[in-house]
């Protein structure tokens, strides 16, 4: 019989918080009432904590288990991701007999279809989908699901030195005040733009499930605007148009989106954790903003009201 390394005592008697592999892939199909199934190409990261007395893990066992549980599980659509990531966990803990806790990250990208604001054409969005779920033998457990998606943010800072250089310009131009009033209001006015990223992680409870467009739609409301991979000119103009007219820092992404949750999510309870984060990638500097709010739902219900 072949000696098993793993199971020998390690030179430094040190516990490790996590051990495991990265960047497993695999078809997972996923139930959509009325339609046929969601294809995703998911990529997995698994991983179970090592006790002090252990030299190694048998990686082996964390890819046999994500083969054995994906294979069993998407013979048909699973109803969910979440509910295919506790299958999985349950069974490294199983394998892994000497883990405390068991981990499984998972991440896909999620064609959505729809319409440009302006000539209405047909066109696809791309967005990254999430899941994360933690257990340990005593029986608790976290499920999280998540999006990030992308959109346009305006600077409100930049467009208000735009807007009181045009109200000064138009004043030397001989305008009235209550010209220059009139012109301010249907006029968008030029600002910096950058690239957001929103991102929102749900946690998944027994008596609450969100689906996953209600989490991309969360995500998308804190942006200046949406954005479409095909533009038509008259889609164009509308995007920027109204991207202008609705201007807003990163600040303001994380908290409307926090808003948005609240409105969304009325069925979730109180103690349920949700995480917000925007990165604006700027555009006239060299360096990106980033702002975040991680909360249970009570809070944010507290604070918004």
């Amino acid at each position: 019989m072949l000696p098993d390394v793993q199971l020998s005592k390690p030179e430094i008697e040190l516990g490790l918080s996590r051990v495991g592999a990265k960047g497993i892939r695999k078809l997972v199909q996923v139930k959509r009432e009325g339609k046929r199934p969601v294809i995703l190409i998911a990529t997995f990261e698994v991983f179970v904590d090592l006790p002090s007395t252990r030299k190694g893990v048998n990686l082996s066992r964390n890819f046999e288990a994500v083969d054995e549980v994906i294979e069993n599980l998407t013979r048909n659509p699973v109803e969910n991701i979440e509910e295919l990531n506790e299958r999985i966990v349950d069974e490294l803990l199983k394998r892994h007999e000497y883990a405390t806790k068991a981990e499984v990250l998972m991440e896909a990208e999620y064609i959505l279809r729809k319409r440009t604001p302006a000539s209405n054409q047909k066109t696809q969005e791309v967005v990254r989908i999430y899941s994360e779920a933690v257990k340990r033998r005593n029986g608790s457990k976290k499920l999280f699901v998540g999006a990030e998606v992308y959109g346009i943010t305006v600077c409100p800072c930049a467009q208000e030195l735009v807007r009181a250089y045009t109200a000064e310009q138009l004043e030397k131009a001989g305008f009235t005040a209550h010209q220059i009033t009139e012109i301010m209001k249907i006029i968008p006015f030029a600002s910096h733009n950058q690239r957001g990223r929103g991102f929102v992680k749900v946690e998944v409870r027994e008596d609450f499930r969100p689906r996953i467009e209600e989490i991309i739609e969360v995500a998308k409301s804190g942006m200046s605007h949406e954005i479409y991979e095909i533009l038509k000119r008259s889609d164009e103009l509308e995007v920027v148009k109204e991207a202008h007219f609705n201007p807003r820092f990163v600040e303001d992404a994380v908290r409307l989106m926090a808003k948005k949750a609240v409105e969304k999510f009325s069925d979730a309870p109180d103690d349920a954790i949700l995480y917000f984060r925007q990165i604006n990638e700027e555009s006239i500097h060299q360096h990106d903003v980033v702002a975040e709010r991680y909360a249970t739902m009570g809070e944010l219900r507290n604070e918004i009201g």
